[in-house]
């Protein structure tokens, strides 16, 4: 019988809870999402998802050289695998500032550039590039539709970006538009809905142009509307979460044709009484933010209905008469595979069916070196 492309041989040996991933569909992954755009070149992932240099590396070797992160670390992995081109998409206020500006001052192979929404951040950023002679690449925060952070494109947006172009120690170059509150599942009503967000992103970038700038980069989306930007042939796209994919998206974006690449591995440890089974997969071990139906589902034990879940333990109800013991192992499917990397220092590569060694997560700390 054909072994299922999860399924790990010597698993006895591994200890659970553990993340592990899956190369050859790392890979995989990597091959569809340039099949999906025009142009390499206009590919920026974001880094948020997989943390390591492992996977980086993977992406440089099939060509992509543009990046975006969320934190110093991630920004620092990027620069220690020695990407081109890093995307800071964060507005760095305080401590957080004087770290970016070691960073580009620690990393002069790396050209980083950050966000701005506003002009108190925006003089802190003048001042602190320009005390250290230095001219930093800035994106201008939009605001269409996340709600969380951004400027809303028109006017003010137009001024502020003029108002960057004035400063000392900064350059703007661009417009950055994440519309991650896009989750419709139908891609046509999802179409619809990214391209009326996007007029105003479209009408910004030519005002700017009638003003005299050079075309402002333009940023935008994550996976939902990837897709849809790919086909805007002047947009750098910025997906993340395509790298490892998770049970949320493989059920949202169902015309998106990427492989699922890393798991959750758990024991059952107890058997509290005739119909439920205990895990140890607990808070520390796989994201928590959705309702406890959906936050893992696992590929070898699909009928569990969840029960109850802690720090250390998932508790499931199996039914009457179920086949679970003690020992049993079940492998699950993240429903948001970024936050729970974040939990776990390392990834265990699975290949041929069998653990072949581990990938450091070392970016999911909030300092690596600066």
């Amino acid at each position: 019988m054909d072994k299922e492309w999860y399924q790990i041989d010597n698993v006895v040996d591994l200890d659970t809870p553990a993340l592990v991933v899956y190369p050859d569909r790392i890979m995989n992954n990597i091959s569809v999402l340039k099949s999906m755009i025009d142009k390499t070149t206009r590919l920026r992932p974001h880094v948020k998802t997989h943390k390591n240099p492992e996977v980086t590396k993977l992406m440089l070797a099939a060509g992509i050289k543009k990046f975006k992160c969320a934190t110093i670390a991630e920004a620092e992995m990027l620069a220690i695998c020695k990407a081109p081109d890093v995307l800071l998409a964060y507005q760095p206020i305080g401590p957080k500032l004087k770290r970016f500006i070691n960073l580009i001052l620690n990393y002069p192979g790396t050209n980083f550039s950050c966000l701005v929404d506003n002009i108190p951040a925006m003089l802190e950023i003048s001042a602190e590039a320009s005390r250290h002679e230095l001219d930093v690449p800035v994106f201008i925060d939009l605001n269409v539709g996340m709600n969380r952070t951004g400027i809303a494109p028109g006017n003010a947006a137009v001024q502020l970006y003029t108002d960057c172009a004035l400063l000392p120690g900064i350059n703007p170059v661009g417009i950055h538009a994440y519309d991650g509150h896009l989750h419709i599942k139908n891609i046509n009503d999802r179409t619809r809905q990214c391209n009326e967000d996007f007029e105003a992103v479209i009408r910004m970038q030519a005002d700017l142009k009638k003003l005299g700038y050079p075309e402002p980069v333009i940023v935008a989306g994550g996976s939902p509307s990837f897709p849809i930007h790919a086909k805007r042939q002047q947009v750098e796209c910025s997906p993340g979460t395509f790298i490892y994919w998770d049970e949320g998206y493989f059920n949202e974006l169902s015309e998106q044709t990427f492989l699922t690449a890393a798991l959750v591995v758990s024991r059952v440890i107890s058997l509290p009484d005739a119909t439920k089974i205990c895990l140890d997969l607990g808070h520390k071990s796989i994201a928590s933010e959705k309702e406890l139906s959906k936050r893992v589902h696992f590929i070898n034990a699909p009928d569990l209905v969840f029960a109850g879940h802690s720090e250390e333990h998932l508790v499931a109800e199996a039914g009457e008469c179920h086949h679970y013991k003690v020992g049993d192992i079940l492998y699950g499917i993240p429903y948001h595979i970024c936050p729970t990397v974040a939990l776990y220092e390392r990834a265990i590569t699975i290949e041929d069916n069998q653990v072949s060694g581990e990938w450091k997560n070392i970016a999911r700390d909030r300092k690596i070196t600066i």
